[in-house]
């Protein structure tokens, strides 16, 4: 019997062992939990789980790990506004904003947002469970979502990984889950962060479209505009200049007349001598004059940091990946963050155009990864053996046909409800503060629209709310937004 015993434990360990490590396509898991938001209690529950994409067919295509915070001690939830939320990449989990600005939990980090061992989370008491209620989702191949294999085994890559696909498929998904959830009712709005600022943009015609869904706000967070991002022509190095101003300032790299004064009496001076000086000598390439060539370099030393010598040896065409390197090269052999320009990384050699590696994104990784996956499994109860992907295989992913700035201005014209948020730092050296304010004329050349755009500015990085002074701040700009945004304001007529 003993031995009979044994065998059968043998068999269940080792069919144990043989599970294919997959997740669940369709479940959901409640947890209950409270938070104290600006002294009042706010108790809430925490939906996590898998939701599918279905095709036109009715087809499973993949399944989306979300988490949906919604708030229970309110009278009426079903017109509580809700904010749908999405982070870049492309290919990066919803964990950045989940679990380090607006949800009810967030990063055991220091207030300029280093890391903190051990690793953990606490209670935000700056989150806006207050005023709505937000899901988190997580595009294929990102978090604990994944695509379905067909009989090949192989992926459809072409229906998720691009620019027009991923915007159609996520709004499938997001009607399925306003439907399943009763929200057809509530003032909704979509926040995407860096190459989400480009999906919310799509996505924003993509739902009025196809789905019959008009958003109150869009809310773009550090947003990257690939219509301006790495084409390196004259628009993108001048656009991007007065970042460096920032960066230099925040080093205490600038000329005293400069140095001296606060970070937002020098910016104007950038933009302007941006706009108005450095393009058009960019525009002039190889035929401007020696002289003109000469003072727009001291202009920009002047402004940056850096020295001519280098600005001229650069043909006034300064990369930011350069300015990462060369800023404290010869001050403090160290190079500056690409995210947040306030961190500092070491290289192999002090030689070179652009650093060995990213020192926020290593930080950020040292404290987001262990916190995440010790929410998902100990707090809201997600058990699972498939990996977190904090990023994810997306590549290549299809940049043709991005028309996300017309197509936000489409749905903004159709929709005179629909306004427009804008949060940067201005210390974000990839996605920077003054191209983020270029991205929000272009999407409207004629001016019409422009009293419906706000932009807001933090003395931080492109996770703005990784600093605590920020998170408040920008959670209370998220906050107003809203609230402004969804209050009954009569007629959607012109």
């Amino acid at each position: 019997m003993k031995r009979i015993f044994s065998i059968l434990v043998l068999i269940f360990t080792i069919s144990a062992i043989a599970q294919d490590r997959r997740i669940p396509q369709d479940t959901a898991i409640v947890t209950t939990n409270s938070v104290t938001v600006k002294g009042i209690e706010i108790k809430y529950k925490a939906k996590t789980g898998m939701q599918p994409v279905f095709d036109a067919n009715g087809n499973i295509k993949a399944t989306l790990y979300y988490t949906y915070y919604y708030r229970t001690n309110v009278k009426n939830d079903t017109n509580r506004p809700l904010v749908m939320s999405f982070n870049g990449g492309p290919g990066s989990a919803s964990v950045w904003m989940h679990i380090a600005y607006t949800g009810p939990k967030i990063l055991q980090i220091d207030v300029e947002g280093n890391p903190i061992q051990p690793y953990g989370i606490k209670d935000n008491p700056y989150s806006i469970l207050d005023e709505a209620d937000i899901v988190f989702v997580n595009p294929v191949n990102t978090g604990y979502s994944r695509p379905m294999v067909n009989k090949e085994g192989a992926v459809d890559k072409k229906y998720f990984f691009g620019v027009n696909a991923d915007a159609k498929y996520l709004a499938d998904w997001l009607h399925t889950f306003v439907t399943r959830n009763n929200r057809w009712q509530s003032p909704k709005y979509i926040i995407g962060e860096s190459y989400g600022g480009t999906r919310v943009m799509q996505l924003a015609h993509e739902l009025q479209s196809r789905q019959w869904m008009y958003l109150n706000g869009v809310i773009m967070v550090s947003p990257a505009d690939y219509a301006l991002l790495r084409t390196k022509n004259s628009e993108d190095f001048a656009i991007n200049f007065p970042y460096f101003t920032a960066a230099a300032w925040y080093h205490k790299m600038l000329p005293k007349a400069l140095q001296n004064k606060d970070l937002l009496e020098i910016l104007p001076e950038a933009e302007n001598f941006a706009i108005q000086e450095l393009l058009p000598a960019l525009a002039k390439g190889g035929f401007i004059s020696a002289a003109e060539k000469e003072r727009i370099a001291e202009r920009m030393s002047y402004f940056s940091g850096l020295t001519k010598e280098v600005i001229l040896q650069n043909n006034l065409e300064v990369q930011n990946s350069f300015f990462w390197k060369e800023l404290l090269r010869n001050s403090k052999g160290k190079t500056i963050g690409r995210l947040d320009s306030r961190y500092l990384g070491l290289d192999l050699k002090e030689t070179g155009d652009r650093p060995d590696y990213s020192p926020e994104l290593v930080s950020w990784l040292h404290s987001f990864t262990p916190a995440i996956n010790y929410y998902t499994q100990n707090v809201l109860q997600f058990k699972t053996d498939v990996k977190y992907n904090m990023f994810g295989p997306v590549q290549p992913w299809d940049f043709r046909n991005n028309n996300a700035r017309e197509n936000l201005r489409k749905a903004m014209a159709q929709n005179p409800y629909l306004k427009v948020l804008v949060q940067s730092g201005y210390y974000d050296g990839a996605t920077t503060y003054s191209a983020a304010k270029y991205t929000m004329g272009k999407i409207d050349p004629s001016g019409k629209l422009q009293d419906r755009f706000q932009f807001k500015g933090y003395r931080s990085g492109h996770m703005m709310y990784l600093r605590e002074e920020d998170l408040e701040k920008a959670n209370d700009d998220l906050r107003n937004f809203i609230k402004e945004s969804s209050k009954n304001i009569g007629a959607a007529k012109y």
